[in-house]
């Protein structure tokens, strides 16, 4: 029993060694991984997308490709997941884990570009360095559609129109005849900077808000 309670300890500091969680909060993030996955050492994209809370989110199927995402395991390595274990689910969460009080500036920065590099890559669904017209149109159709009283058209005006606003801002002396390629992540940081990134970046779907998760007790 002992032996055993220790591994699990261990394990738990091995994990938190790698992600920058406390080993309370990756046990609590695994009994919330093991409801998930029905006790299984997986989870599926399906575990995922029928959560009752995410039901409606209009960019479900964004947040569910996350967390299959090589590119959001902290390593160099691209495509998907068809499956993920606890350890690569993890990963994906500490994406979200907030700063504390003995994180430095230089530290807070990295976070914080750690976790616009997520939101870019959520919309850069070909992961070729750019989120293009396309990528950001179907996003912002995806957002309009849930009221209803958007039309396609409608909705394809304004995504092309806030695109353009992009590029006037990103590129300025873009003659009228060229194309805009599309965000890079520089832009991306620009558009956004400034941004408490900190109260915006949760995940309550999860029954899990990781901007109170203190001394290993999850927010309730």
């Amino acid at each position: 029993m002992g032996a055993s309670q220790t591994r699990s300890e261990n394990k738990y500091q091995d994990l938190a060694d790698k992600t920058g969680f406390s080993p309370e909060q990756v046990e609590n993030l695994h009994k919330r991984f093991q409801q998930l996955s029905g006790e299984e050492d997986t989870i599926s994209r399906q575990n995922l997308d029928s959560i009752p809370a995410l039901a409606d989110n209009p960019i479900r199927k964004q947040i569910v490709e996350a967390f299959f995402d090589k590119r959001n395991q902290h390593q160099n390595e691209v495509g998907s997941f068809e499956e993920i274990g606890f350890e690569q689910f993890l990963m994906v969460m500490s994406h979200f884990r907030p700063p504390t009080l003995k994180t430095t500036e230089e530290e807070k920065e990295a976070l914080r570009k750690e976790k616009l590099r997520f939101l870019f890559n959520m919309h850069d669904t070909d992961n070729d360095g750019t989120i293009t017209l396309a990528e950001y149109r179907k996003v912002v159709e995806e957002l309009l559609s849930q009221s209803g009283a958007i039309e396609d058209e409608t909705a394809k005006a304004i995504a092309d129109a806030a695109m353009l606003e992009v590029a006037s801002t990103n590129v300025p002396h873009m003659a009228p005849d060229e194309f805009y390629e599309g965000i890079t992540f520089e832009h991306f940081e620009q558009i956004l900077k400034g941004l408490e990134m900190e109260s915006r970046m949760h995940i309550r779907f999860l029954d899990v808000n990781t901007t109170t998760m203190r001394c290993g007790k999850l927010a309730s």
